[in-house]
């Protein structure tokens, strides 16, 4: 099994940006996706700079993707896929139904994103046909029927799994950060880049509820299977993605290359990873059960 790191969410600055893909290139990641994918305004990094970042992950001896924006709005952006897509060196991971439109005339291979909602066989089947070499199951998949289409599906096609971080639930056309400031879309003052992790929204009750990335809205919790490796390694998964986090992403990585290669006891891992996680673990939408619960693995259970 790989492990990838997703493209960024947040909104940091350029040298930020540039120093944590640095030490990147030196992290186990087998697999780095890079791009913004979540708000065109975003602007700290053009696309000659992703494909810098891609360059130096390459030489590092990983495998680069870029990654198209999930949610198109206006020309510009369309534009804006059009030329990531049509970039010849490296694979592209289409986040909507358009970059696949445009991949699959060319007849170039790609990635099929978490957000294309594949959950049935003849979809999945098709993304393949389309030439799709690996696809991203969506979040609230659970694990048996995954399972199903991974031995049903088509041979060839890969199989990835996001395996920790926030989850990425919805976009809009509006931008809630900004008008959690009384500022319109338009002039949003970038106010994102304020919230390196997100901008934490708590109901009546003063619990934390979703966090707001500009458009895209996000769980609370954190996502986390670091625990359940083993069992998709079983199921025949081929890629565990890991979506970046201001702090001890680094850290993480190490952990969940540790649980892959067997050197470190899956309820071992998952004890370690907690102090670095940013709020409570979930795993609810894996096991079946809502996203935001946390079930314990036999293993766990076990031990």
């Amino acid at each position: 099994m790989k492990l990838s790191l997703g493209a960024l969410q947040y909104y940091w600055p350029r040298q930020t940006i540039f120093d944590f893909y640095q030490a990147i290139a030196a992290s186990p990641v087998d697999i780095v996706y890079l791009g913004e994918t979540v708000c065109s305004r975003r602007h700290e990094l053009r696309l000659s700079d992703w494909i810098d970042i891609a360059d130096l992950m390459r030489d590092s001896g990983k495998e680069a993707v870029l990654s198209t924006q999930v949610l198109l709005e206006s020309g510009i952006e369309v534009s804006a896929m059009h030329k990531v897509t049509g970039n010849p060196d490296y694979l592209i991971e289409a986040n909507d139904m358009g970059a696949v439109q445009r991949l699959s005339a060319a007849q170039r291979p790609f990635v099929g994103g978490l957000h294309l909602n594949i959950y049935n066989q003849p979809a999945l089947t098709w993304l393949a046909s389309l030439g799709a070499t690996r696809w991203v199951a969506p979040l609230e998949m659970k694990h048996q029927d995954l399972s199903a289409l991974i031995q049903d599906g088509p041979k060839d096609l890969q199989t990835e799994v996001f395996a920790y971080g926030r989850m990425p639930l919805a976009f809009s056309a509006r931008c809630f950060t900004a008008r959690q400031r009384n500022l319109p879309k338009d002039d949003c003052q970038f106010a994102c880049i304020d919230h390196p992790d997100g901008l934490m929204l708590k109901t009546r009750e003063s619990e934390d509820f979703l966090v707001l990335n500009g458009i895209q809205t996000q769980s609370a919790r954190v996502h986390n299977l670091i625990d359940e490796l083993p069992r998709m390694q079983r199921m025949g998964v081929a890629v565990a993605r890991i979506s970046p986090q201001a702090q001890h992403t680094h850290e993480i990585l190490a952990l969940f290359d540790a649980v892959r290669r067997g050197t470190l006891a899956p309820h071992d891992a998952r004890t370690q990873l907690q102090p670095l996680v940013p709020d409570q673990s979930c795993n609810g939408y894996w096991h079946g059960q809502p996203g935001l619960d946390l079930v314990e693995t036999q293993t766990l259970a076990t031990a």
